[in-house]
């Protein structure tokens, strides 16, 4: 079946496409590290237990995360060199948003 659309005269034959968004801004060069860590779920951070240029083993406390009424302890994934930390106490985070991200 072909379906056959007439649009009067003067009309445009179809809308114009939404402009595509901009491109989000790099971080400058050596904030951002090869591993993130990420917030599990969305809380208010209790306290930041690292800074940047600090060494981690695996397993050790990055930060801990308040959610709903219990302190949960973020830990390093891996051995590494903490390259940024993006949060600060007292901050609110959702659940995705990097918390720390290592070497």
């Amino acid at each position: 079946m072909l379906l056959l659309l007439l649009l009067p005269p003067g009309c445009p034959a179809a809308p114009k496409a939404a402009p595509a968004p901009a491109a989000a801004p790099k971080a400058a060069a050596g904030a951002a590290g090869a591993v993130s860590v990420k917030a599990p779920m969305p809380g208010n951070i209790l306290d930041v237990k690292v800074s940047a240029g600090a060494s981690v083993k695996a397993g050790d406390v990055l930060v801990i995360l308040e959610a709903m009424k219990m302190e949960n302890e973020i830990l390093a994934p891996q051995d590494g060199t903490v390259a940024s930390v993006n949060v600060n106490k007292g901050d609110t985070v959702n659940s995705g948003d990097v918390l720390v991200s290592m070497n």
